[in-house]
């Protein structure tokens, strides 16, 4: 019978959230390797090598993937014949305290997204509490861990359905796929959970993501179960979109699928479907009374050396010196180096801004001719400008584009995923641009930029609006003033490529 210690679990949760805030699963970064080297879609390609040229820096350097660290997931299986060295604390609490420790670790803080009175103040923890905890009690003397940050640009496309008996799982992924835009980041993987009621069908999605990418091996080794088939079966009809990395078009949109599944009502096929970002972080242990898990570094070595050039035609622009006149010619897909002074600010910032401008008052800052881009940044370390500072999700902000554009003199954004129909309109109505950055690349984007200071609405922490002064920040056209957005043309291009190499192939 073995004696956990309170502090041994307590340890062990704040080693392994910053463990995955800086070191993906080797298994992941293998197989974007592997997508990389098959891409044959330039964008596509390029985003999965600032996806894997970031991987390699957080690694190295120990600062977060992505900005968003995340909202921490935790699956406890508690042997039946453990016991506690005290019993004033519960699960709960004690996974709550190691993410404590982990968010507010001086070394490497990060970045606190969680908010209590969701459906009123949305007030932040400040700590990243409280955590999602799932316990199962089990046979044994042993407690297994496993535990996620999960950011909110993949759970937000979570999606849910109660499909008749008789339905096919798979024509629901590939209808429901497209619908949910690049806000999750691909290339990732797809969770999905089936069976038991709609609340089990959530978990067991969730908990699939903790498992391995072995896709290939299963490819290698033959489909035997309905599961293995369902899995290769959404796995080559989703890849056949052309969604792509980043949403862009491209060969690969996702490197795995998970299932897991329980038996449900005869008369119910509940399906949950979770999507995993290019920033998946997860790790596995267990403890067994002899002290707190020992999360081994992996070897840098093992990360693939890709280098990521700009291409002879790439634009150098000083954003100080931009006019509407001087953005009309640029052209979706085209890549561009900003350097100079952007501001950001997310939908809280917007938020007030609408408010503040149906008032009549003045806004802090002037946000003629500038770009704003859509950031929370993590907090700055030693001698950094800012910490990882890579993009949120700019549908978010779709509506309120139509009042930056028109009542603020804004001239572009920049963010990641795409922007919906309207907004689209907006910004060629008003002859402005949408820029992308790439999602997962928090760290390397950080890197360009060179002075960050807080200009407005300091009380919203990492809400707030900055202003940075960037160097060469590296951004693709998304959206041209002329309202060509590259995530409307580029899925649907390289589906029709993918479509006509299959029909060539079964000639």
């Amino acid at each position: 019978m073995a004696t956990i210690k309170q502090e041994d679990l307590i340890e062990s949760i704040a080693d392994a959230l910053q463990y995955i805030s800086y070191y993906h699963p080797l298994d992941f970064i293998q197989a974007l390797e592997k997508a990389y080297h098959k891409e044959e879609s330039q964008a596509a390609k390029d985003a999965i090598a600032q996806i894997l040229i970031n991987s390699r820096m957080s690694a190295h350097g120990k600062r977060p993937i992505c900005q968003d660290t995340g909202i921490v997931t935790c699956f406890v299986k508690v042997g039946m014949a453990v016991q506690w060295d005290k019993t004033d604390l519960t699960v709960q609490q004690m996974v709550d305290e190691g993410t404590r420790r982990a968010y507010l670790n001086p070394d490497n803080p990060l970045r606190a997204s969680i908010v209590k009175d969701p459906a009123g103040a949305r007030i932040n923890t400040k700590d990243n509490t409280p955590s999602v905890v799932h316990i199962d009690m089990v046979p044994g003397d042993q407690i297994e861990v496993m535990i996620a940050a999960k950011g909110g640009g993949s759970e937000n496309k979570s999606k849910m359905v109660m499909l008749n008996p008789s339905d096919s799982i798979a024509d629901w992924v590939v209808k429901t796929l497209p619908t949910m835009g690049a806000g999750w980041c691909p290339p990732g993987m797809l969770g999905i959970g089936i069976g038991g009621t709609a609340e089990k069908a959530g978990v067991l999605a969730k908990e699939s993501l903790m498992d391995p990418v072995n896709i290939q091996e299963l490819i290698d080794k033959g489909a035997e179960t309905a599961e293995e088939k369902l899995r290769l079966e959404i796995y080559e009809r989703v890849n056949k979109l052309g969604i792509g990395a980043q949403g862009l078009g491209g060969l690969t949109t996702v490197v795995d699928i998970k299932i897991n599944s329980v038996p449900t009502h005869a008369a119910s096929k509940p399906v949950v479907m979770i999507p995993n970002c290019a920033a998946t972080r997860h790790v596995h242990f267990h403890l067994d009374g002899s002290g707190p898990a020992d999360l081994s570094p992996p070897k840098l070595e093992d990360w693939p050396e890709i280098t990521w050039e700009v291409g002879e035609n790439v634009r150098r622009v000083n954003v100080d010196d931009l006019k509407k006149a001087d953005i009309s010619d640029w052209k979706t897909g085209e890549t561009v180096l900003l350097s100079g002074t952007i501001l950001t600010g997310r939908d809280a910032a917007h938020k007030r801004i609408q408010e503040m401008l149906a008032k009549g008052e003045t806004l802090p800052v002037d946000f003629t001719d500038k770009f704003i881009y859509y950031v929370g940044p993590v907090d700055a370390i030693g001698d950094e400008a800012v910490g990882p500072a890579g993009p949120t999700t700019a549908t978010r902000m779709d509506k309120f584009t139509e009042m930056m554009l028109a009542e603020t003199g804004l001239l572009g954004t920049i963010g990641k995923a795409e922007r919906g129909p309207q907004t689209v309109e907006s910004i060629k109505n008003h002859q402005s641009v949408y820029l992308m950055a790439v999602g997962g690349a928090a760290y390397l984007v950080s890197k360009a930029i060179k002075k960050a200071k807080v200009v407005a609405f300091e009380d919203m922490g990492m809400e707030a609006i900055y202003e940075f002064e960037v160097e060469d920040m590296p951004v693709t056209v998304a959206v041209d003033s002329r309202g060509e957005s590259a995530h409307v043309t580029g899925p649907a291009i390289w589906q029709a490529k993918i479509e006509d190499l299959d029909n060539k192939l079964s000639k």
